[in-house]
């Protein structure tokens, strides 16, 4: 499986991360990416950008270096009731929106049933566009109800390549068990590298490996085509310019 876009990478805005947008950008050409989402995280993460640097997205060309630029957040779920830390007014600017949990940014996790609750919550965002790690170890949620929010409100379950080979150790249980509730409900999927540095810019080996094996195929995945990206996007009411080679 060949995948077209990244929708989920960090840039040194982030905080925490290693490469600039530019470099992102190249390394998306460079391996034969059509797309990029710049999804730096929320502004509780510490160390993380203030809101104004979201509001000011808007002044990144559309495309860069030959690369379609999705403006984007990976925002913070905060509390048990599903809200992130950023306002509407910011969410409904951007290209991309993910959510998810993070430690240290104001909601270190709860049992399986708050945690369902929060993620269901952000899932119902009018705003939010995918849920960013969902199996994650460390926040424990309910696979089945958590795939059935998403397919309900039109919004995509992550398999993230990071959780599989560098970050949030233990994740492949989870992850493989949601990418195969996934294909059993029919639900759609994105494959993000999470690259907080512009050598992993499109590194997805180790998830599509586990999608396979979970029985996902290309029509699960809004990231293996031009068409199914942009149809997930037009679905959103987000006219995405997408360059075809």
């Amino acid at each position: 499986m060949k995948l077209i876009a990244d929708l989920h990478t960090h840039t040194v805005a982030s905080g925490h991360a290693y490469s600039t947008l530019e470099e992102m950008a190249r390394a998306a050409r460079d391996a034969g990416l059509v797309a990029i989402a710049v999804t730096d995280h929320g502004p509780n993460i510490p160390g993380g950008p203030h809101r104004y640097y979201f509001g000011n997205l808007r002044v990144i060309p559309d495309i860069l270096h030959g690369v379609a630029v999705l403006k984007g957040v990976e925002a913070n779920i905060i509390n048990y009731d599903g809200e992130l830390d950023l306002p509407p007014d910011i969410l409904g600017r951007l290209d991309f929106v993910m959510a998810g949990f993070h430690i240290h940014t104001g909601y270190d996790g709860g049992t399986v049933e708050e945690n369902t609750r929060a993620m269901i919550r952000a899932l119902n965002n009018p705003y939010v566009d995918a849920v960013s790690h969902p199996g994650n170890p460390a926040y424990p949620v309910d696979i089945e109800a958590v795939v059935s929010a998403a397919m309900a409100a039109g919004k995509l379950i992550e398999i993230n390549n990071s959780s599989l080979t560098i970050t949030r150790p233990h994740s492949d249980v989870n992850c493989f068990e949601f990418a195969r509730v996934a294909r059993r409900l029919g639900a759609r999927v994105v494959v993000g590298s999470d690259a907080h540095i512009s050598t992993r810019v499109g590194g997805f080996d180790s998830a599509i490996e586990l999608i396979t094996r979970a029985g996902l195929t290309e029509e699960y995945v809004v990231n293996s085509s031009i068409t199914r990206l942009q149809d997930f996007f037009a679905g959103r009411g987000k006219n995405i310019v997408i360059p075809s080679s």
